[in-house]
């Protein structure tokens, strides 16, 4: 049993990073309705010694053994080891909110794995804003969807994409466009940097019709995302300037106040939005 009697709900998080640590931190101050189970990583020992530091009170286990502690399982962890915390989630019938949304879009099976299961997969918003508008856009007809993404060089550095086109991001002195194409295209190109590509397009009109287009820019000191929707029912254009995160600067600071406010939205009495 995952839940004590007062019907709290037990989380388990995979990954201690920029988006993990702050919601263990969050989820250690007791607010109501949920309680932190336990916590996942590669490294155990490391992850064991951050939660000491922290005054964090909670086991450390494989990730494949979060969804036997916890009702509800946060995946925030580096697309390779993806499967390790979402298959056994889905199948134990958890609520699974990933964050790596890129990763998703190559296993939407495990969508109706958790149909099966009973399991729900839930995508929290991220770093974008507006998802909301383009899942209720969706219900009509959406002509197009694009996105243009514009990041400090030093968030895309690494990228398998840039490695595997020997596209150098370092000394820029003005904005370079290194990738257009689709976002299924793109999250496999940039796995750590796009997800919010991967997430427009699961509300919208899916990774090979949403567009998507990727700047390094050493103009900017904010992870910036443009949106552009059009459809029958609506026209808009949204920007967002994510503060990166001190941590991990492919993260944005927003990303893990996402999955707190994900996270009261599954307790609290009252929901705003979709």
């Amino acid at each position: 049993m995952t839940s004590d009697r007062s019907g709290t709900l037990s989380v388990g998080i995979g990954g201690l990073g920029a988006i993990g640590l702050p919601v263990a931190r969050w989820l250690a101050s007791r607010p109501p309705g949920l309680r932190l189970a336990a916590i996942s990583a590669r490294d155990r020992d490391r992850a064991a010694a951050r939660l000491a530091a922290e005054g964090i009170a909670a086991p450390v286990v494989a990730l494949g053994e979060l969804a036997a502690r916890a009702e509800i399982v946060v995946e925030c962890v580096p697309a390779a080891v993806f499967d390790e915390i979402t298959r056994p989630a889905v199948a134990a019938g958890r609520i699974l909110l990933v964050l790596s949304a890129g990763a998703l879009l190559d296993r939407l099976a495990l969508a109706e794995e958790a149909r099966r299961t009973g399991a729900r997969i839930i995508v929290p918003s991220g770093a974008l804003l507006g998802l909301d508008a383009v899942r209720a856009a969706a219900q009509g007809s959406i002509r197009s969807v694009r996105l243009v993404t514009r990041k400090p060089p030093g968030g895309l550095a690494g990228a398998p994409y840039l490695e595997q086109h020997r596209i150098s991001v370092e000394g820029l002195t003005a904005p370079l466009r290194v990738f257009a194409g689709s976002a299924r295209e793109g999250a496999r190109g940039f796995p750590a940097n796009v997800n919010v590509a991967a997430a427009l397009a699961l509300a919208g009109v899916g990774p090979d019709a949403t567009e998507l287009e990727i700047w390094a820019d050493p103009t900017v000191t904010r992870n910036t995302h443009r949106i552009e929707v059009d459809a029958d029912s609506t026209r808009f254009t949204m920007t967002v300037e994510g503060v990166p995160s001190a941590e991990n600067p492919r993260t944005g600071r927003l990303t893990p106040l996402s999955v707190i406010a994900c996270l009261k939205g599954l307790v609290d009495p009252l929901r705003i939005g979709t």
